[in-house]
């Protein structure tokens, strides 16, 4: 449970491993989001913490050497509001950028008013790489009604969004 107490509850971020995959799989049915491509996608995942419990998940899936798809965010209800997902998703991204990814694309359904926090925007379907569009994901397990959204890694492109 987290602490009442001021400041972050405590949970460490690590990538995720093999053995993590059924809670991985079980928290991402828990918040209505696709496990498809989960598994396959396991080596850019990381989990969130608290003891032997994950309480947080995201993911970036790699869609050639340029892009990357973010995915499976995903913050166990008691941990919610904690900054445990705020703290993923920053750690996703810097994992991105170091990995050399020029952008990150992301779908949801409920969050479009959180990540342009993060530095992303909307963005039209049709200027989606297509090495995003093969994406299971993208293809098929997100609605057609998902929100697109883009961050530009690489900073020596102009007009990053």
């Amino acid at each position: 449970m987290p602490h009442a107490t001021t400041g972050s509850p405590t949970v460490t971020l690590r990538p995720a491993t093999t053995a993590d995959l059924g809670a991985i799989v079980e928290l991402l049915k828990s918040s209505s989001l696709p496990t498809v491509g989960v598994a396959e996608s396991l080596s850019g995942f990381i989990v969130g913490t608290q003891g032997d419990d994950i309480v947080g998940v995201v993911g970036v899936e790699s869609c050639g050497e340029q892009y990357g798809l973010l995915r499976s965010a995903a913050v166990a209800d008691k941990w919610r509001g904690h900054g445990v997902g705020r703290r993923l998703v920053e750690r996703a991204i810097a994992d991105a950028r170091a990995r050399g990814i020029d952008a990150l694309y992301l779908l949801t359904t409920t969050a479009e008013h959180y990540f342009p926090s993060f530095g992303f925007a909307k963005v039209d379907r049709d200027v989606v790489p297509a090495e995003i569009k093969g994406t299971e994901e993208f293809s098929s397990a997100c609605p057609a009604s998902a929100t697109v959204m883009a961050l530009r890694l690489d900073a020596r492109r102009t007009g990053a969004t």
